[in-house]
């Protein structure tokens, strides 16, 4: 199984992305903090990671993880409140593969997450 984190200070946020994700097949694991989040890349570089744009580092976090040995084969998605070009630009600097608009749904979590083969 693949392994995702979600990164973001929001309970509500991280235990609704674990619910559907883990339902998707995926090993999810919580990081309220870019601290944690990094802690636990340093334990084991997941599939992927969800970091939210608000989250105190946020941007640090990403650059680190491409600084990783394998980093850089880490699927980053940078979760923005809105399709806003100057953050989204910001994210991509640091390393984004991809963003997720929030709040984000099943739905937008299926489409992001639901093709792609989580064994």
């Amino acid at each position: 199984m693949q392994t995702l984190i979600i990164a973001d200070s929001s309970d509500i946020v991280r235990k609704v992305g674990r619910k559907i994700l883990s339902e998707l097949g995926y090993v999810v694991t919580e990081a309220a903090t870019g601290r944690e989040a990094m802690t636990a890349c340093d334990a084991q570089l997941p599939y992927a990671i969800i970091v939210d744009s608000g989250l105190e580092g946020a941007l640090s976090l990403i650059t680190n993880i491409r600084a990783m040995p394998d980093g850089k084969s880490v699927r980053i998605y940078y979760c923005v409140i809105e399709a806003d070009l100057k953050h989204m630009m910001q994210g991509k600097r640091a390393g984004a593969s991809d963003f997720l608009l929030k709040p984000f749904d099943r739905n937008s979590l299926t489409q992001v997450f639901g093709n792609r083969e989580a064994a």
